[in-house]
């Protein structure tokens, strides 16, 4: 069975084993660049999140009404 899902009776063809190493190369590259744009991602929505806080924050005081004195 796992020769006829190979294709052929003599082993591994030399250029598929070459294809099939580049891919998992190409796959691990891949999943580095998304775990790093992940990282960014997250670092740029902290930002945006923390920064609109700061908005509200300000905002919130500016609205206040003074103190009576």
């Amino acid at each position: 069975m796992a020769k006829a899902l190979l294709g052929h009776i003599g082993g591994a063809d030399p250029r598929m084993l070459a294809e099939v190493r580049r891919l998992q190369q190409r796959v691990r590259d891949l999943e580095e660049e998304l775990g790093r744009a992940k990282a960014e991602n997250d670092a740029l929505a902290a930002a945006v999140h923390a920064d609109s806080f700061d908005r509200e924050l300000l905002a919130a005081v500016e609205e206040r009404e003074p103190a009576l004195t």
